[in-house]
């Protein structure tokens, strides 16, 4: 069995002491509590506090837990209540459509799958929640790329890989995408990520009107599209149904309509 980092489980230790008991402590106060000498526990403050874990107070020279925590801890509570929120609507957007339905949230200059409801027939399929998608060719990331200021940023700085013939790397070609994604409401992928699978995606927004994830729906090609003109575009109904689906969890979360 891997032995845990000892470094990690003061920090971790410090992070409890702090959360409970008094709102500062000082830095005997804590050394003492933990067991630790003072160099010990002071090395971790700063680290802590460099991180913005930790804060300390100007006049009193003592700390207290940091703004970041509660930045991490919100987001975790956000993403929580997104997935609650979203689970009847992406159950019946599966049922409607016959596809597999997918609830993305950025994360780590991806989009990480938070949600995942099988398409409803008897076919084998795997589990996706956990799993990163990228933001330049996905319809999920297409989605936090054009709404979201900080993906979009992590998009248009981060390398956009090719995954296939069609998939967009221009910048110049890609910010046209976003502002095309922004201007109708939803996202495409038409075999830019996977040849033969394509996917269409619509922003959630939460009670400050931020946008907060999108889902899709997500199957072979063949099925999601429709050829008009020699082009596979994406089957209209189905454009439709992930948006309404977008906009009731959005209304869930207390954005109001959209």
């Amino acid at each position: 069995m891997a032995k845990n980092i000892q470094s990690l489980e003061r920090a971790a230790a410090m992070l409890r002491l702090l959360a409970g008991g008094e709102r500062r402590l000082g830095l005997s106060d804590i050394a003492s509590s933990l067991d630790l000498a003072k160099g010990t526990a002071h090395g971790i403050l700063r680290t802590l506090q460099a991180e913005g874990f930790v804060e300390q107070d100007p006049a009193s020279g003592r700390y207290q837990l940091g703004a970041e925590l509660l930045r991490l801890g919100n987001s975790y509570l956000d993403v929580h209540e997104l997935r609650a929120r979203a689970l009847v609507w992406t159950d019946d957007l599966a049922r409607s459509s016959g596809e597999s339905v997918h609830l993305g949230v950025l994360h780590q200059h991806g989009v990480l799958i938070v949600h995942h409801v099988f398409r409803p027939d008897d076919s084998r399929q795997v589990l996706e929640v956990g799993a990163m998608q990228p933001l330049h060719s996905t319809a999920l990331g297409k989605v936090l790329a054009a709404y979201d200021p900080v993906a979009h940023s992590e998009a248009v700085e981060a390398e956009r890989k090719t995954f296939t013939p069609l998939t967009v790397t221009g910048l110049d070609e890609f910010e046209s995408v976003l502002a095309e994604t922004r201007a109708r409401g939803w996202g495409a992928d038409v075999e830019e990520t996977w040849e033969g699978v394509a996917a269409v995606a619509a922003p959630v927004h939460d009670r400050r009107r931020m946008p907060v994830g999108a889902v899709a729906i997500t199957g072979a090609v063949e099925r999601v599209c429709e050829i008009r003109e020699e082009r596979r575009e994406l089957r209209p109904e189905l454009i439709t149904a992930v948006r309404e689906c977008a906009r009731a969890v959005s209304r869930d979360l207390g954005a109001g309509r959209f």
